[in-house]
């Protein structure tokens, strides 16, 4: 679909990969609404990008909503509907990052609310409206974890994973109707969803990151090109493909990211629930 046909719902709006996400479509043409957990963070994005790229201001419209609510989500689809979308980005995410052990219930269920459950029960709810345009696009922002299960990431890779099934699964469920269903794994990423101990961590293993730029520009690639999987990265994409086709393959090749965790806590950014 061409950007400028768009009428785009992001989540994860204010987060640094949405925040490229939201400049990139809209340098592109399409509207957005921006979908956060702070109203007052929403408004002010809102007025320095209708400022910043001089559109008008009914190019952007914006909801303070916690994802983790499964009542919300009912009617933030009913808003969007009356909108007028027709492409969802599904960004928001929590993260979890330490030794299994360590990771406690709450946060746990955290992850799989935000970046499983929100995802799944948000498109559930738009699918009447979705159903009744010539086209319509929903992209699950993933990552490369959703294809490769790595020490540290347990249960940000089970959520994950669950995203990339949900997406392939609904794509195949839905066939060649108009609404189609896209996965997007971007690799580790330059933004505040990865702390100190997590920049560490991949300084360790020697994990390469990317910009969210990078991952802004592969996001409208895919609205254009309406591929079904895209993986961000060298040398991820390659492992995205080892691990598909036998994944104990690659159970010895994580010695040094095994070594690099070794001893430390969960670390966690509790300002970053549910954005990146």
């Amino acid at each position: 679909m061409r950007p400028a046909d768009t009428r785009v719902l992001l989540t994860g709006a204010t987060g640094g990969i949405g925040r490229a996400a939201a400049d990139a479509l809209l340098e592109r043409g399409a509207s957005l609404m921006l979908v956060g957990r702070s109203p007052a963070t929403l408004s002010e994005m809102s007025r320095g990008l209708v400022h910043r790229l001089q559109l008008a201001p009914d190019r952007i419209t914006w909801k303070a909503v916690d994802l983790t609510q499964p009542q919300r989500l009912g009617v933030l689809a009913a808003e969007a509907a009356s909108w007028g979308v027709n492409v969802v980005v599904h960004n928001a995410g929590t993260p979890a990052f330490g030794a299994f052990e360590s990771i406690d219930a709450a946060r746990m269920q955290q992850v799989m609310q935000t970046n499983l459950l929100a995802p799944m029960l948000l498109t559930q709810a738009l699918m009447p409206h979705l159903r009744t345009l010539p086209k319509a696009q929903v992209v699950c922002v993933g990552s490369a974890l959703g294809r490769i299960g790595l020490p540290g990431y347990s249960a940000y890779c089970a959520s994950k994973f669950g995203l990339r099934g949900f997406a392939e699964a609904l794509r195949r469920e839905l066939g060649r109707g108009p609404i189609h269903i896209q996965y997007l794994g971007p690799r580790s990423t330059h933004t505040a969803f990865n702390n100190d101990a997590v920049l560490a961590y991949n300084l360790a293993t020697g994990t390469s990151m990317d910009e969210p730029a990078a991952v802004a520009a592969a996001l409208v690639r895919m609205i254009e090109d309406e591929s079904a999987e895209c993986f961000l990265g060298w040398p991820e994409k390659l492992a995205v493909r080892l691990n598909g086709l036998v994944p104990s393959l690659l159970d010895g090749v994580f010695t040094r990211h095994r070594d690099a965790l070794a001893g430390e806590a969960p670390t966690v950014n509790p300002d970053f629930r549910g954005s990146r």
